[in-house]
């Protein structure tokens, strides 16, 4: 097929030019047939989780579950801003449970992640956790307090900034995205 057709293929069933097409054919049989993650309505990787997708906030070209071994669990919500992603085996756990009784769920505030954030390989956020526009999180990385002022990455266990961001050059950045 030449590019014309692939363009057209592709806009016409809202396929990512960073995906393969055999990726959104795993998408469709693991989510409509074996009805894995059924209720995203997002492709996903088939090795991906995401438990209560309807509480998952998207903001622009933010597709979370597209990397292998991605961990959601929004029960206590979870929204993540435009141009954000998402590494392969991040995980993000909006809920914990009960010291005692480890049945019940505890709740917490929701996990929000700003826009224009790289969560890299492996990199935890846990309940209640606020990150800022701009801020990267380090591979392995564990998030267990917020960085609401952004602008940084962070890195270890827990999380602790390791370099600050230039603001100036990253809003740039930002204006040319539409």
């Amino acid at each position: 097929m030449d590019n014309d057709g692939q363009h057209i293929l592709r806009s016409a069933f809202r396929m990512r030019k960073e995906n393969s097409v055999g990726f959104y054919i795993t998408d469709f049989i693991f989510r409509k047939i074996f009805r894995q993650n059924a209720a995203v309505k997002w492709p996903v990787h088939h090795t991906s989780t995401i438990h209560c997708p309807e509480k998952i906030q998207l903001g622009k070209e933010t597709f979370p579950g597209d990397s292998p071994g991605i961990y959601i669990n929004a029960s206590n919500g979870v929204s993540i801003g435009d141009f954000t992603n998402l590494g392969p085996h991040v995980g993000i756990i909006s809920v914990n449970h009960d010291p005692v009784n480890n049945d019940a769920q505890v709740a917490a505030p929701p996990i929000r992640i700003g826009r224009y954030c790289w969560l890299g390989f492996g990199a935890i956020v846990l309940p209640g956790v606020v990150l800022g526009d701009f801020t990267i999180v380090g591979a392995g990385a564990v998030v267990t307090k917020s960085f609401t002022d952004g602008y940084c990455i962070i890195a270890g266990n827990p999380a602790a900034i390791i370099k600050q961001l230039n603001k100036t050059e990253c809003d740039s950045f930002a204006a040319t995205k539409t």
